[in-house]
């Protein structure tokens, strides 16, 4: 009997030794989410950090893109919105400042579930009489088998003028950094898909994750949106699956629309 049972652990041993053998790889899965917060302020003119926070932490996201962001401002009470943020979400953070505003700064930041490699601001031009802009960028590596830094940035385009959205596009486009191999960029770009600013966008190989995905959402007006003007862009498109897309319904913490998207990179042959 102990010689027979023996061999039945023996041929068990064996078959869990080949189910481990054959097992999937996890896919390699991050989750993005933008969102233009509105300098803290929601629609009912409360300023909440606390509340983006909660919206924040139900997404479960990766890595997330922050628009009108304020840094010890007069109208936000002298908080560091970013950092505050990032206190509540247990995430890292860095802000990218577009200009000085009320003693303070306004910009853009972007929070990292993984450890921020790296960062930079790339400042994005406006004519006088126009908000300047900037874009936020870090680079992270959420995957220690790899040897493979993802590019995250997050910006906010000119709302006042075409002409100045197509002029810090091409400087978009321009910028070396995102033509690695995986790049995220994510943010409201205050143009529709039928503009020409968008068309740009495309010309230059990003790939607009919403379309990919199909039946793309508006985004704002929060409480009734109409417009689709938030995004989550990738680069190279060989290099990422859209999983899925999803316009958050969250319509008094800011004007706009929370948008998430799940995203899968894809490891080269």
């Amino acid at each position: 009997m102990l010689y027979r049972f023996m061999i039945v652990l023996g041929v068990l041993g064996l078959l869990a030794g080949c189910s481990t053998a054959t097992q999937a790889p996890e896919p390699l899965r991050l989750r993005v989410l933008t969102y233009n917060i509105h300098h803290g302020e929601g629609t009912d003119g409360q300023f909440d950090c606390q509340r983006l926070a909660d919206i924040i932490n139900r997404a479960q996201p990766d890595l997330v893109a922050l628009q009108e962001v304020d840094r010890a401002t007069k109208r936000s009470k002298g908080v560091d919105q970013a950092a505050k943020l990032g206190e509540l979400t247990g995430m890292s953070h860095y802000f990218a400042e577009a200009m000085p505003y009320q003693g303070g700064s306004y910009g853009e930041a972007v929070l990292s579930r993984y450890p921020i490699a790296a960062k930079y601001r790339q400042p994005l031009s406006a004519e006088p009489t126009q908000e300047p802009r900037a874009v936020a960028v870090v680079s992270i590596e959420p995957w220690e088998a790899l040897n493979l830094r993802v590019v995250f940035a997050g910006t906010h385009l000119c709302h006042q003028s075409e002409q100045t959205r197509l002029r810090q596009v091409q400087a978009i486009n321009g910028n070396r950094a995102y033509g690695g191999s995986a790049t995220i960029l994510a943010g409201d770009f205050n143009f529709t898909p039928d503009s020409d600013e968008y068309q740009a966008m495309i010309d230059a190989g990003w790939v607009d994750a919403a379309a990919v995905f199909g039946n793309p959402k508006p985004t704002i007006p929060a409480d009734a949106p109409r417009r689709r003007i938030d995004y989550v862009f990738v680069k190279p498109a060989s290099a990422w699956k859209v999983i899925d897309v999803q316009v958050l319904d969250e319509p008094v913490a800011s004007d706009h629309a929370p948008v998430l998207v799940e995203l899968e990179y894809i490891q080269p042959n």
